[in-house]
């Protein structure tokens, strides 16, 4: 009886492990078919509305779909939040910074007293540098005070506008890679220089246009600074120059991002040039859209700041309150 017992145990053990794994492995293809799919759907759908708009017979249907299809996503579903993070950096830049400022000799006067209290002993140089050291925290917990007040802390704003564009960006990219899988009505129809969209451009023009574009982006990036950021790159100029005078190792951020932005815009044309020709115009269009976009909002934040300011005063020279 115990052998039995033990026996049917093991069996219904062995048939408990079985059936997970068997979940285990068979929700993997159900996932995948599901995600394929939505692609197949999207990419009938794609294809049904380039017959059904009304365009010109002189308009390449698809292509001209592709076109109208990157500037309505790129206006409904990732526009507002580059406009919202946009508003974020400029209250940071306007209503943060400035306010810092004119605070730092407050932060100076409690540095020193704090440093009276606890007794603080040491020369000339050892208490400047505990000063600093003491200012910059008290800066530093007073910026974040107000960042939280006024809904412009660095970290979403950076954040969310590339991650609301990225699933859009994929998504489209596989479904057109769907859409020019043999055999494909988009065979026939060329575009600009490409034979057929379900080749890649054999000049190569619109992989090399992409690149161009992505590189303008990063380079006209400065067009619109104001001189109060201005002047603030020139104070950090200087602060990096003395920090490397020292023999200290200084990293800068945006000149690191700058570079790498640089070398993006070379890999972009290396990858773009071995896809099919559809996704290529979306990579440009895609591109191109940015490139005004940011022009636009650097525009719009230059001209909110020179308004702000010429009704404010700027805190250049703070007093202790």
């Amino acid at each position: 009886m115990l052998t039995a017992s033990l026996a049917r145990s093991s069996i219904v053990r062995h048939a408990s492990c079985a059936r997970k794994s068997w979940l285990i492995t068979a929700s993997k293809p159900q996932r995948r078919a599901f995600s394929s799919s939505v692609i197949q759907t999207l990419s009938d759908g794609f294809l049904d509305l380039a017959i059904a708009l009304p365009l010109p017979q002189s308009l390449p249907p698809y292509s001209t779909t592709i076109i109208l299809l990157t500037v309505a996503t790129r206006l409904v579903f990732t526009l507002p939040f580059s406009v919202w993070a946009k508003n974020r950096q400029w209250k940071a830049e306007n209503l943060v910074i400035p306010q810092i400022k004119q605070e730092m000799p407050r932060f100076h006067k409690q540095a020193i007293q704090d440093m009276k209290r606890d007794s603080f002993r040491g020369d000339k140089d050892a208490a400047s540098i505990e000063v600093n050291k003491r200012v910059k925290a008290l800066a530093k917990v007073r910026q974040k005070e107000l960042l939280a007040l006024h809904h412009a802390s660095p970290l979403p704003t950076m954040a969310i506008p590339p991650a609301t564009q990225l699933p859009i960006f994929v998504v489209s990219t596989m479904v057109l890679a769907n859409t020019s899988q043999p055999p494909s009505v988009l065979d026939s129809e060329s575009f600009l220089t490409i034979t057929s969209l379900t080749h890649s451009d054999p000049t190569a023009t619109l992989p090399i246009a992409l690149g161009l574009v992505t590189l303008v982006n990063v380079e006209t990036s400065r067009w619109f600074v104001s001189a109060a950021a201005t002047a603030r790159e020139k104070q950090v100029a200087q602060w990096v120059a003395e920090r490397r005078a020292k023999g200290e190792a200084v990293v800068e951020p945006r000149k690191v991002m700058q570079t790498s932005l640089r070398i993006l815009s070379v890999a972009r044309i290396l990858v773009a040039v071995a896809v099919p020709g559809n996704i290529q115009i979306y990579w440009v269009a895609s591109a191109t859209f940015g490139l005004i976009q940011t022009w636009a909002l650097d525009w719009w934040h230059a001209r909110r700041t020179e308004k702000y300011w010429q009704t404010h005063i700027p805190p250049l020279k703070s007093r202790v309150p």
